[in-house]
Formats: structure tokens, C-alpha cells, sequence
């Protein structure tokens, strides 16, 4: 556990990657963590690094970090696991390690690009916080040409339904009207998809290049990677 002399007990449990803080509190209060065989019910314990730490009678102990992007195909869904049998992005890295990652965030089944991975939930909880505007840039390919008035008017605003919402920037890809690069902060659900569906066009293609700094760079459709030391150093002082 470091040089951390106490850490909470729901907190070590999220850092053993078996759930949620949130859930970790659920099992703690119905009786099926131990402390030392000790069971323990109060939500306020705390673990010190000479404590023995028990699921059920199983000892858990506290996983290595985990940081892994992936190049994001078509038909894949974003989710852990799903009841109705169809592909998940999870079958895409399920041999990549021995720690149980999760997604952070979430692109469409239909959408491709840059989805990151990883069992650190505090990093997880600050990427997907809006306060820390996580600069994201896609490629949309549309159903028609859109004029440049069109295209200022994004620039501008707009107010969707949940609100007023308003791009980074936005620009044609090499003068082609039916190809848009879009940079956006907001983490809204299909919020890309929404913007031009707003103004009467048809999304047919919708490609995430870039999260944060990172980029697509020789990362094949499909594939994945670890994050490197420099490039989580840079994405945790982001």
C-alpha cells in the first residue's frame, strides 16, 4: 500500500478493483468484508498496510495500475458486460492484462476512435468530470454537404434540448463539405450525433481521433496499447 499508513475501507476495496466505492459501502454493510476474520459492518473503518483484507474468506489485495487505449471498431458496444450477447468492447482486451479494467466514458456502437481503459478510479473519475474539459477531436462524415453558414452556426452554439451546447472548433476535412473535424469538451450522451441530427443531417461516419492529447498514431483499427510513463505523467497533471 505504499508509504499510505491508513486508507478507508471502501476506498481499498475500489483500489483492488472488485467494485465501485459506492458497491464496496453495499458489502460492507451486509456483512461480507473482513478485516483480520474480523467481519466488519462500519463504513467509517479504516486499513492500515498490516491488515489482511477478506471478500467472503477470499483475501483481496490492492492491483497494479492499468492504463490501455484502444483503437475502437464499429459494432462494438461500451459497456462491461451485456445480457443480450452482443459484442463489447471488452472482448477487444480481454487477454491485454490480469487486472479488471473499465472504460472511461463511452463512445456509440457505431462510433470508432480512441477509448481509454484503465482500474484507477480516481484518474477514471477526473476524465470524465467536466470540470477537467478533456479536450476530445472527431472526424464526421455526413449524408450532404454542409454549407459554411451551417458550419459557423455550430461554432457558434446551439441550444439542444438538454441545453446550450458549443464546440471547440470546427472545419472542413481537406475542403471536403461532407467531412467535418469537430473538437468538444462536453461528454454529453451522442452528443456529436445530436449537434447535426439538430440541424436536419445524417451522420453516416463518426470517428474519435483524439482524447486528450493522445492520438490515433500507427494504434490500427481494433488494436490497443499501454499507455506509456510519459504520457500517464502528462495525462494526471492535465
Amino acid at each position: 500500500m505504499g508509504e499510505e499508513v491508513s486508507i478507508r475501507l471502501n476506498r481499498f476495496i475500489a483500489m483492488c478493483g472488485v467494485c465501485s466505492r459506492r458497491k464496496a459501502d453495499l458489502l460492507i454493510e451486509s456483512g461480507q468484508i473482513s478485516i483480520n476474520k474480523k467481519i466488519i459492518t462500519s463504513l467509517g473503518e479504516k486499513v492500515n498496510n498490516t491488515d489482511n483484507v477478506y471478500l467472503n474468506g477470499k483475501k483481496i489485495n490492492i492491483e497494479n495500475r492499468q492504463y490501455l487505449l484502444l483503437n475502437k471498431p464499429k459494432d462494438h458496444i461500451t459497456t462491461v458486460k451485456d445480457n443480450k450477447g452482443r459484442k463489447t468492447v471488452m472482448m477487444l482486451i480481454e487477454n491485454a492484462c490480469d487486472e479488471r479494467l473499465f472504460p472511461v466514458g463511452r463512445l456509440d456502437k457505431n462510433t470508432t476512435g480512441l477509448l481509454l481503459f484503465t482500474n484507477d478510479g480516481e484518474l477514471a473519475k477526473k476524465l470524465s468530470h467536466p470540470r477537467y474539459e478533456i479536450k476530445k477531436i472527431y472526424h464526421v462524415t455526413l449524408n450532404k454537404n454542409m454549407p459554411k453558414n451551417i458550419l459557423i452556426k455550430i461554432q457558434k452554439g446551439l441550444n439542444l434540448d438538454d441545453g446550450f451546447v458549443k464546440v471547440d472548433s470546427i472545419s472542413y476535412i481537406e475542403n471536403n463539405h461532407k467531412k467535418i473535424e469537430l473538437a468538444i469538451h462536453s461528454g454529453k450522451n451522442r452528443i456529436i450525433r445530436r449537434i447535426f441530427e439538430f440541424l436536419n443531417y445524417t451522420v453516416m461516419k463518426l470517428d474519435r481521433v483524439e482524447y486528450s492529447f493522445l492520438t490515433k498514431n500507427k494504434l490500427q483499427i481494433g488494436n490497443w496499447r499501454f499507455l506509456t510513463q510519459k504520457e500517464l505523467k502528462e495525462l494526471k497533471l492535465n
